[in-house]
């Protein structure tokens, strides 16, 4: 059984205790009690004659969530009891605390609460920079008054201790671009991927017969850069049947193994411009799992009998098996291929391309099925090009023709992996999203000029208002509108289907090497069993997803502020993203950058303006400028 760290396990416990308190739950564990306890002896919690606990009127429970200008108490029941604080009430606190807050009952005050007690504190240490003489907090820039910081120089970046602010250690300078990983790294705990790299054997040793697969022509399709081959597809067009191979990572990752505890605390892998911090080893993720040109691997294979009249998978077979990648192509070589500019190649190449060709003509067709009931949304990826650390371009990938070919067939894997898993087990679902939030879209569509009207559920709504943004020409504004609108796909042990793919039923079983759900499902696939902690494990994988999401932008951020300082003065074109706070980003040569318009006048949604840079701050992230 995988085990949480203390400090998740601690603050689970009173966090969930205090939901049940809250929602007049009857029944506690021993641990709950004894916890209980002390909070009826300080009076936070009051007993009731039927013997249900409540909390004190005088007090709130909530998790601390600093943003970049304000502080919420996010309430563990309810977002609209959410109470909004000042800097100055944190009381020592810090982002994803758990405090006891007292209520302030003075209709006079803006304040209506103030921290009184961390009840688990995310932190024994936190990261600040010298400014003026002063230590500032990195995430939170909150000034702490302490005469230690004269020690050091202005821009120094130290990791303190929380209480005493004592050195330990110094990280560097903000002047140094080096320093912008480590700071992303400690913001979000994730440190300890810097950490040697568990020794492990790691061996091809299987003593069972595995399907001999090696004479079928598998490739592999990814971006140059990929060392990571986490699948590959063949097929067979005699025989209509598509085999999706997948690197057999659960072979040499055991369940309950160090390795395994490892990669559940990570869950992911990170992709930062500069490089990846694998979730494995590299001698796992880079060699034995990974499926190289020209080499045996173990792989977990999905043999699928597609039904090509009716777009339908007609029979999924999965099994054990030993590949062989004939080849490793990039998407750009295929995207050329497709094109029909086959420049040289050789005899496995052609033998490849003769079949990737008509498996692209099917895999349109089941795409433009799969778009009935899901969606297609114009979206861009920018991806940062750094030279001495520096952000020195922008490259912006979209979806090409290999894209969708290769994701189409991971889609079908996915599918049927889902349809494989019992009742319970680990699945990606996407909830449709709430009336509010589609009611609210329709407002927004209507504001930039395109009339719309709520239809009779939210996939007509949200189709309806795709076809009259094509005819408007603001697909890919609209786009965006509707991406913020949606819920977040999340891991969740139970099946309730996938809104944003239109599929009743998902699951991720394609990347074992960077995704831990993945791994997991390929456990319960082969043993027909599911962890009895699944719904722990669905949660913190869930919640780490996003934190590295978050980190990742930590570091993008702070990357286009560095580019922005030195840039001042510069003039770009950027187009309105946020009218409440005024936020612009750009859409040319620095694609991506946010920044905060100095001199906003109620500019609507999306409008195009130029812009100069007036300044950046690079510990904060936030870039000003002035439309010109």
């Amino acid at each position: 059984m995988l085990i949480l760290d203390d400090y998740s396990k601690g603050q689970r416990l009173l966090k969930e205790l205090f939901i049940k308190i809250q929602t007049n739950h009857k029944n506690y564990s021993k641990e709950e009690l004894i916890e209980i306890e002390k909070f009826l002896k300080d009076e936070i919690i009051v007993k009731n004659s039927d013997d249900t606990f409540e909390l004190n009127s005088k007090y709130k429970v909530a998790l601390v969530k600093v943003g970049k200008n304000l502080v919420v108490l996010e309430d563990l029941i309810s977002e609209h009891k959410n109470i909004k604080i000042e800097f100055d009430d944190l009381n020592g606190a810090y982002d994803g605390d758990l405090v006891l807050a007292k209520r302030v009952f003075n209709p006079r005050s803006r304040t209506k609460a103030k921290i009184v007690k961390i009840l688990d504190g995310k932190k024994n240490e936190v990261l600040v920079y010298i400014k003026d003489k002063a230590f500032y907090t990195i995430k939170e820039n909150i000034k702490l008054e302490n005469k230690n910081a004269l020690k050091y120089q202005d821009g120094d970046v130290l990791l303190v201790e929380n209480k005493s602010l004592e050195l330990i250690k110094n990280l560097g300078n903000i002047e140094n671009p080096k320093i912008d990983e480590l700071i992303s790294l400690h913001l979000y705990n994730e440190t300890f991927r810097l950490e040697k790299h568990l020794e492990v054997t790691a061996n091809m040793d299987d003593p069972k017969q595995r399907v001999d697969l090696r004479d079928l022509y598998f490739c592999t399709i990814d971006p140059n850069s990929a060392k990571d081959h986490d699948d590959a597809i063949y097929f067979d067009t005699k025989e209509n049947i598509l085999y999706v191979a997948i690197a057999d990572v659960s072979y040499f990752v055991k369940e309950g193994s160090e390795l395994d505890l490892l990669a559940f605390k990570k869950s992911t892998s990170v992709y930062l411009p500069t490089k990846v911090l694998p979730m494995l080893p590299p001698i796992l993720s880079e060699e034995m799992c990974s499926l190289k040109e020209g080499v045996d691997r173990y792989s977990y294979v999905f043999k699928l009998h597609l039904d090509l009249e009716n777009l339908s998978v007609k029979k999924a077979e999965l099994f054990e098996a030993i590949i062989n990648s004939h080849k490793n192509f990039s998407y750009g070589r295929i995207d050329r291929v497709i094109e029909g500019h086959l420049d040289q190649y050789s005899k496995i190449e052609k033998a490849i391309f003769d079949y990737l060709i008509p498996l692209y003509e099917i895999t349109k067709k089941f795409r433009k099925r799969r778009l009935i009931k899901g969606y297609d949304f114009r979206t861009t990826e920018n991806r940062l090009k750094l030279k001495n650390d520096n952000l020195e371009s922008i490259e912006v990938e979209t979806s090409t023709a290999s894209h969708q070919l290769v994701e189409e067939c991971m889609l079908l894997a996915n599918i049927e992996a889902s349809k494989k898993v019992n009742t319970v087990g680990i699945y990606r679902i996407h909830e449709e999203p709430p009336f509010k939030a589609i009611s609210k879209l329709v407002d927004d569509v209507n504001i930039l000029g395109v009339n719309v009207k709520l239809q009779s559920d939210v996939h007509d709504t949200i189709t309806h208002i795709q076809e009259k943004a094509k005819i408007s020409m603001m697909s890919a504004e609209i786009d965006e509108l509707i991406i913020q609108s949606q819920t977040q796909a999340k891991y969740s042990s139970k099946n309730l289907g996938h809104f944003g793919l239109g599929f009743s039923s998902y699951s991720h079983f394609t990347s074992p090497i960077r995704r831990y759900s993945d791994l997991v499902l390929h456990r319960i696939l082969k043993t027909k069993q599911t962890p009895k902690n699944i719904e722990d494990i669905c949660e913190h994988i869930s919640l780490n997803e996003r934190k590295i999401d978050q980190l990742v932008w930590d570091f993008e951020d702070r990357k286009y502020a560095r580019w922005a300082s030195l840039h001042l003065g510069e003039e770009i074109k950027v187009k309105v993203v946020d009218t409440e706070k005024a936020k612009a980003v750009c859409y040319e040569k620095i694609f991506g950058m946010k920044v905060n318009l100095e001199n906003y006048k109620g500019q609507k949604l999306f409008s195009k303006m130029r812009v100069k840079i007036k300044s950046a701050d690079i510990v904060t992230k936030v870039i000003v400028a002035t439309i010109m």
